[in-house]
């Protein structure tokens, strides 16, 4: 006698199967690929790990050094610190607008942060010339070719956020040259820790920071982005740039600097 097919194998059964199937697919995102976990909270992690770095290389230094310094610090080294903190709260406040599609208030926002960069620049850069000077005078420990790293700092911070403002409408470009700008003030952080200072690591510290970027780009899109293969070479080559006008000291820069700290 032949088998009668069940009833619960049925296309009403199938279909549910597939139903539930689907539901289950859905509640359980992939770590890759995108709208994966990685694409969706990348920039707000990196965010958070940049603060965490600010915070952890700058409490070695700052109480001997600003708060209960034994000379106390010119008043413009505590506003230009402020600045570059709020920097840091605004960089993961707008990261987290966009990962909560706030994005009017995100754009509204940018306007502020396009004001607090530009004072950043201008700040870091009158700033490093008062410590210059402060140092040699004051705390006679004269290091005037040191300034090549805080005007690298403020050159490479500038751009990229002059550029991230005209590519403001490119979500990709604009996203990845902000990121890059904010892990680019990195080395002052991470050259708090003296092995790293002593060896000049801080610069590739920084970099391997920005390397995350990449490999979200390799998990998320299998490839990777222009950005990072224009900005990031080039990078790496100002920053030896960069080192060699510091620790090598030639004649006409160590002039220069003398001057500007006279």
């Amino acid at each position: 006698m032949p088998r009668l097919p069940s009833k619960c194998a049925g296309p009403r059964f199938v279909d549910m199967a597939s139903v539930s199937q689907s539901a289950v697919t859905r509640r359980t995102p992939s770590f890759a690929g995108r709208n994966g976990l990685v694409d969706r909270y990348f920039y707000f992690a990196m965010s958070l790990l940049i603060a965490m770095i600010v915070v952890c290389g700058f409490s070695i230094t700052i109480d001997q050094s600003l708060f209960h310094a034994a000379i106390p610090r010119p008043l413009l080294l505590w506003i230009h610190g402020a600045a570059f903190s709020a920097w840091v709260v605004f960089y993961i406040l707008q990261s987290a607008l966009v990962r909560t599609h706030h994005v009017k208030v995100h754009r509204l926002l940018g306007w502020f942060g396009t004001a607090l960069a530009a004072t950043m620049v201008v700040l870091g850069i009158v700033i490093a010339i008062i410590m210059g000077h402060f140092d040699a005078v004051v705390l006679h420990q004269p290091d005037p070719a040191f300034l090549s790293i805080p005007f690298y700092d403020m050159v490479a911070f500038g751009t990229c956020v002059g550029l991230a403002i005209s590519w403001r409408k490119k979500p990709e470009l604009h996203r990845r040259l902000l990121f890059i700008a904010t892990c680019g003030l990195l080395d002052a952080a991470f050259g708090r820790f003296p092995y790293v200072f002593r060896n000049d690591l801080f610069f590739p510290l920084l970099d391997a920071v920005i390397l995350l970027g990449v490999a979200r780009d390799l998990v998320v899109n299998r490839n990777v982005h222009k950005v990072y293969r224009v900005a990031l070479p080039l990078m790496i080559v100002l920053q030896g740039i960069t080192i060699y006008l510091w620790r090598g000291s030639p004649a006409w820069w160590l002039e220069f600097c003398q001057k500007l700290l006279a």
